[in-house]
């Protein structure tokens, strides 16, 4: 019999040419699978299956695991206001592990004997895929004909050609990787540290030349709301700010970070939806939560960030920190108004019951309810007394 191997299939030339190779030279039963976290529509669902099974697939799924994603990754992101390098919002790399897992499991629901995936030698997603297969499934055999072959797409071109299968294999200017949480864009400008993206090499383009207000509603943390209206479904409340903002070219930018595998890259995104909630969600966190609470969520957030960024999912710290920031997020309800408009928005204010501003105690910069000034004499002489007793040693030092 032939062993079973599953293939985390995108469609694209890598996994097209690994879907061949398995079959016709390793002599697998090829199974293909795409995990779905929210960036293809039905008929890239559909087009992605037909060309698996002309390519000889055995068998082809979809695995959607969108809902998933939010419940166990975005949903954090946004209590944590996860910003890669206080620019990105990890939009694909965080997408990884979880259709790694996904696959994975599927690999061990069908017996599979190996797991395969199309990742070069160059990036970060050949560690996230082989790490998470890994520790999830460790008996099973990972095969990465890309990278292990250290082929050229003219190889791969030719190889399908040879082998019967054409396609349009075009290379396009552009690679563009679409997920629930944004879309990264990859090309000539990326590779160039002095260049950026053309307004041409988004996706998405801008409709609207005007200004509109947009009102997000969060209840602990998490957006409930959109313009006054009620979406009961978190993947559908962001892919209805998605939708707003995209008409304005929200959310894009350039990010340049560190890889796991210890180079510098560089890579364009567009999140419109991202960035704008990531942003509310903040100044909302401003007037609800207190100054080491806000001190503290911000490291917590940013090594949240940079585990998943980094295939550290699976480790139990991140469990650890996930009930931190959830914790964190008992108070954070209300509704933040911004002013949307073409390429920025502005945060206009916030209207909510935990708001710390609104409070009997005082107003800032105009009046004291709570304290008196002969309190405030006493608390600024034994606030200063530290630093009067290092001026004064220093002074008697002859170093004043």
């Amino acid at each position: 019999m032939k062993k079973k191997v599953v293939l985390a299939f995108s469609g694209g030339l890598d996994t097209s040419f690994a879907a061949k190779y398995l079959s016709e030279d390793l002599g697998y039963e090829v199974h293909t699978a795409l995990a779905n976290t929210g960036g293809f529509s039905p008929a890239d669902l559909e087009r992605i299956e037909q060309r698996a099974l002309q390519l000889g697939a055995a068998s082809h799924a979809s695995l959607d695991i969108t809902s998933e994603y939010y419940d166990k990754s975005i949903r954090y992101m946004i209590a944590g206001n996860v910003l890669r390098n206080g620019t990105y919002p990890i939009s694909v790399s965080s997408e990884r592990v979880f259709q790694a897992i996904a696959i994975i499991e599927y690999a061990k629901k069908i017996g599979a004997d190996a797991v395969a995936h199309g990742s070069t030698g160059a990036g970060n997603d050949q560690v996230r895929f082989d790490l998470t297969f890994q520790i999830l499934a460790p008996e099973i055999e990972i095969i990465t004909p890309t990278r292990d072959m250290t082929l050229t797409r003219e190889y791969e071109i030719d190889y399908l050609k040879k082998h019967g299968f054409e396609a349009d294999f075009k290379k396009m200017e552009y690679s563009i990787n679409k997920g629930l949480w944004g879309t990264s864009i990859g090309g000539k400008e990326t590779l160039n540290s002095e260049l950026t993206l053309p307004e041409s090499a988004y996706p998405s383009q801008i409709t609207e030349k005007g200004e509109e207000t947009l009102k997000l509603t969060f209840e602990k943390g998490e957006l409930t709301a959109v313009n006054g209206r009620e979406i009961p479904d978190r993947v559908e409340a962001i892919r209805e700010v998605e939708r707003i903002a995209l008409r304005y070219g929200l959310g894009r930018d350039m990010h340049i970070g560190d890889t796991i595998i210890g180079i510098k890259g560089r890579v364009g995104f567009e999140a419109a939806a991202p960035i704008v909630i990531i942003a509310a969600h903040k100044m909302l966190e401003k007037h609800t939560l207190t100054k080491w609470q806000q001190y503290w969520k911000d490291q917590i957030g940013t090594w949240y960030g940079m585990f998943l960024h980094e295939s550290q999912y699976l480790e139990p710290v991140m469990r650890d920190m996930e009930a931190y920031l959830e914790s964190s997020q008992a108070n954070v309800s209300g509704t933040v108004e911004l002013t949307l408009r073409p390429y920025s928005f502005t945060l206009v204010g916030v209207d909510s019951p935990f708001d710390l501003m609104k409070t009997d105690f005082g107003e800032y910069g105009e009046v004291n309810k709570a304290w008196s000034a002969e309190d405030v004499k006493g608390f600024t002489k034994i606030l200063g007394n530290q630093m009067k007793i290092y001026h004064n040693v220093q002074k008697r030092n002859g170093k004043a």
